[in-house]
Parts: C-alpha cells; sequence; structure tokens
C-alpha cells in the first residue's frame, strides 16, 4: 500500500516547521499531485513522578488554541542530544528544575500521520527531585505544578487534557506505573 515519491519541492523551511510538496504514485498507479507533508523535529514528552509520589506537571499559553493548559513536561529533541532519554532528561531540567533517577521508555507516536513525517517519545521519569530552577527559552513561560496521581486522574475523566499527544503519554505512563489501577470514567 506504500505509495511511491516521485519527486519532492520544500515550500518554506524554518527551524520549527517545514512545507513540502510531494507528487507520489500508489501501487495502483494513481498520481497524488499535490500531497503536502509538514516536518517538525522529532518530540519527546514524560509522565514524571517526584520521589514523593507527585506528578510534575507545567502550564503554559498555547497560542493556537489561545489558551492557557496543563500538560506533561516535554519539547524537541536537539542535535546536542545522544538519545531520547538524553532530550527528555534535559527538558525535564529545563523546563521543571526536576532530574529523575530512572527513565522507562513507553514508545512513540505519530502527532497526525497523514500529514506529519515526525514523531513523540514518551517516557515514564520516576524519581524526581527539585535539583535547579527552570531554565526556559526566551518565549517560554512555564509554572510547574505538583499534583497527586488521582488528580491527574480527575483531569482526565473530566477531559482538562488538551494536549492529545501529552493524553497518550499520561495513557500509556499511568498503564504502566498502575497497571491494575487505571480506571477511567467518561464524560456523557
Amino acid at each position: 500500500m506504500n505509495w511511491k515519491i516521485l519527486s519532492s519541492e520544500y515550500l518554506y523551511k524554518a527551524t520549527w516547521f517545514t512545507i513540502r510538496k510531494d507528487i507520489c504514485e500508489t501501487p495502483e498507479g494513481k498520481i497524488v499531485d499535490p500531497y503536502y507533508v509538514y516536518e517538525f523535529p522529532t518530540w519527546v514528552s514524560a509522565l514524571a513522578i517526584t520521589e514523593q509520589g507527585k506528578v510534575v506537571m507545567v502550564r503554559q499559553y498555547r497560542h493556537g488554541i489561545q489558551e492557557t493548559i496543563i500538560e506533561v513536561p516535554g519539547g524537541c529533541v536537539d542535535d546536542s542530544d545522544k538519545d531520547y532519554q538524553s532530550a527528555i532528561a534535559r527538558e525535564l531540567l529545563e523546563e521543571t528544575g526536576y532530574e529523575f533517577s530512572s527513565y522507562e521508555y513507553l514508545g512513540r507516536v505519530s502527532p497526525n500521520p497523514s500529514t506529519n513525517n515526525n514523531w513523540m517519545h514518551m517516557f515514564l521519569a520516576t524519581g524526581g527531585r527539585k535539583v535547579a530552577t527552570q531554565q526556559l527559552d526566551h518565549n517560554e513561560e512555564i509554572e510547574v505544578e505538583l499534583i497527586e496521581i488521582e488528580e491527574l486522574k480527575s483531569l482526565v475523566e473530566k477531559n482538562e487534557i488538551k494536549q492529545a499527544l501529552h493524553m497518550c503519554t499520561i495513557m500509556y505512563g499511568l498503564t504502566k506505573l498502575l497497571p491494575q489501577q487505571t480506571h477511567f470514567r467518561t464524560q456523557e
């Protein structure tokens, strides 16, 4: 079922967002022209738990939806990161000031496989302790919130986690953390 790319043309290139126009051929010989692909960096995120069992969450403004929302920590993989675990460790330290003693890889998800070319790699980080102040980028304003696991489950049940990829991280993380206790009620 895979398509063959006959040609590609970059229409726009920037650090965090690139648009590519492909001309493709399906296995049945149909030509798909144009097909637009959005190229983004690889992302990482973590369900992060402190030594005291609190969940480390971040609250920040998201201009795309023009709302301030609560999320799990995460961000882009940098060229200087040796691997995805190093990337999430760096992001956690920068965004929250917390360092973690253990990381468990939870897998990867695609933000939108029909148009986006990147992946988000998910982790469960445990044994967190505050070791530094935040080191935020010039455009970041992030509030760190420590919450109980039951409060996180309540946020999920009330549909208050708006970042879909972070919901994946939360669900995969809770399934690993609480395999027999991950039951949620859905809103009607």
